[in-house]
């Protein structure tokens, strides 16, 4: 009879539980919590290559791009001369896009394009050639071009006419 007893207070924590959950769930919506863990990130930038398809070992299509930010935030570098010429310091980030409308979206990108990005950071574990590794990178959730690099310019990203 006790068995039967815990069995029942259990069952009625759980729906306690699961009860609650779903009134917090109708109460607050993403994002209005001020307590609520976030992880978004919004990027805009150059993008400095063509994006890469590839198909991992499980057989899931991804396509990746990098991201150059220039750092707005805080002193800029001397140059590795010692010269007083001071150069920008710039963030390159690491994309990838799983859904078939990002990767879509990043296959259509040319490089030089200034881009929005709008995601979360996601640390992703795999085995490589000296064993288990991880690395960080941005997933999009959504891919956009803001400027398109002009016509026939030959920047950063390109290659140089000979």
């Amino acid at each position: 009879m006790a068995m039967g007893m815990d069995t029942q207070a259990r069952a009625a924590k759980s729906r306690t539980a699961q009860a609650g959950a779903a009134a917090t769930a109708r109460v607050a919506a993403p994002g209005t919590d001020p307590d609520e863990p976030v992880n978004e990130v919004s990027l805009r930038g150059r993008l400095p290559a063509v994006a890469e398809e590839r198909e991992l070992p499980s057989g899931d299509q991804i396509v990746t791009i990098r991201v150059v930010v220039p750092r707005r935030d805080g002193p800029s570098r001397p140059t590795s001369r010692g010269g007083d010429r001071r150069r920008v310091t710039v963030d390159t980030i690491d994309v990838v896009c799983w859904s078939a409308r990002t990767r879509r979206a990043a296959l259509r990108l040319k490089p030089d394009d200034q881009i929005a990005v709008q995601g979360a950071l996601r640390r992703r574990f795999f085995r490589g050639p000296s064993g288990p590794q991880s690395r960080y990178e941005v997933e999009a959730s959504a891919l956009r071009r803001v400027q398109r690099r002009a016509p026939g310019a030959v920047g950063r990203g390109t290659p140089h006419a000979t």
